[in-house]
């Protein structure tokens, strides 16, 4: 109760909290970089001090031992090039063949200087030679474990966010099937009462073209009310014509729209299989429809049109309405967007869900024009 409570004080502080524990590992990992390059410096230094130690036992003609020999034969790791006074260069730790090559000495010579401050070995006042080393391999990979941590972190922050986003859509989806299921109970009690009033109403000898009007009405409410109960749960496909479910609900709605709106249906003749649940299908180009007219503010063009290409079969319905800007493409179809002043915003999302969820196909906005008009596309696979 507490945690529900302040759950998103919760989630800032775990996420303040592991933002100072990245940046505390990441700033002591940034100190033992420091420490170890310091560390390094010191042997090459020592390397030179021997090397200086080299050059008096050759001045002096005396005998100072192996340690100075065995202090510069030790650097197995550290890759470096000493320049001597006149001009001849020797290395350790590099390829013999590639060293030869002047361009690359040069390249690799300003490389190792922006890395590590060259040492000067002096003798007596005088410069014998100059000494340019890299950085080791193991500081090579220990400078880029920061990236690798934030890289790390990143992938972490990431799986977190799709797992609450994915735990997040999953509610969504029992909340628009229990609401669905709900509707259609809901509808299901006064349309069954409906129905017995109109045998009723036979008996008493009521005008039928009244009897008609209300029949045509109680069969939509069944149509509304097997829809939402589809919805509500996995419904089931079959192959049918396309081109004659879109039809069949485009004439539905031409015949009930204003005639300020001209109609154009662009559909091909043949038969055009596709897996469709043809109650859902209609709902989707109804709220296409609807949308289209709200749009045009009951004034305008309105085409649907059908065209397939091998076995992709294309749906669009195209407005000369008032258009959708760029960055609304795709939040049109998030549940509660709207740009209407009325409206809860849940016709876009459930046809979005329809044909991407239930039917496997695609929906987006194709084009659209600030007051010039909209497309929208539907994306199917024929059976």
């Amino acid at each position: 109760m507490i945690f529900t409570k302040h759950q998103n004080t919760f989630r800032w502080i775990i996420v303040v909290a592991s933002f100072i524990i990245v940046s505390v590992i990441m700033w002591k990992t940034y100190e033992f970089f420091q420490h170890f390059k310091h560390e390094e410096r010191t042997k090459i230094e020592i390397w030179a001090s021997a090397q200086t130690d080299l050059i008096k036992t050759g001045n002096l003609n005396s005998d100072m031992g192996d340690l100075p020999l065995q202090v510069i034969t030790s650097n197995k790791t550290t890759p470096m090039i000493m320049v001597n006074k006149d001009g001849s260069i020797d290395h350790n730790n590099l390829d013999s063949n590639k060293i030869k090559d002047s361009v690359y000495l040069k390249k690799l010579i300003a490389k190792f200087e922006k890395e590590n401050k060259p040492i000067e070995v002096r003798f007596d006042g005088e410069v014998y030679n100059t000494i340019y080393y890299g950085n080791s391999p193991l500081i090579n990979k220990l400078k880029y474990y920061p990236l690798a941590l934030i890289l790390i972190v990143v992938l972490f922050g990431a799986v977190i966010f799709f797992f609450y986003s994915s735990n997040k859509n999953a509610t969504q989806n029992k909340l628009w099937s229990g609401m669905a299921k709900e509707t259609a109970h809901q509808i299901g009690t006064p349309l069954s009462s409906l129905i017995g009033w109109t045998e009723i109403l036979k008996s008493e000898n009521v005008n039928p073209s009244y009897i008609s009007e209300i029949e045509k009405d109680v069969d939509r409410l069944k149509i509304i009310t097997e829809r939402f109960s589809k919805i509500g749960s996995i419904p089931t496909l079959e192959t049918a014509n396309i081109v004659e479910e879109t039809i069949h609900s485009y004439d539905y709605l031409k015949s009930r729209a204003s005639d300020l709106i001209e109609f154009d249906l662009i559909t091909p003749d043949e038969y055009i299989p596709v897996a469709l649940n043809k109650q859902l299908y209609s709902w989707t180009i109804e709220n296409l429809v609807k949308n289209a007219i709200d749009a045009m503010k009951g004034r305008g063009k309105l085409t649907v049109e059908i065209s397939q290409l091998e076995d992709n079969v294309k749906v669009k319905v195209t407005d000369t309405g008032k258009g959708i800007a760029k960055k609304h493409f795709n939040k049109i179809f998030e549940p509660g967007f709207t740009t209407k002043k009325r409206g809860w915003g849940l016709g876009l999302s459930l046809t979005k869900r329809i044909i991407e969820d239930f039917h496997n196909g695609k929906i987006k906005v194709l084009n659209s024009e600030k007051g010039k008009g909209t497309t929208i596309q539907i994306n199917l696979k024929s059976a």
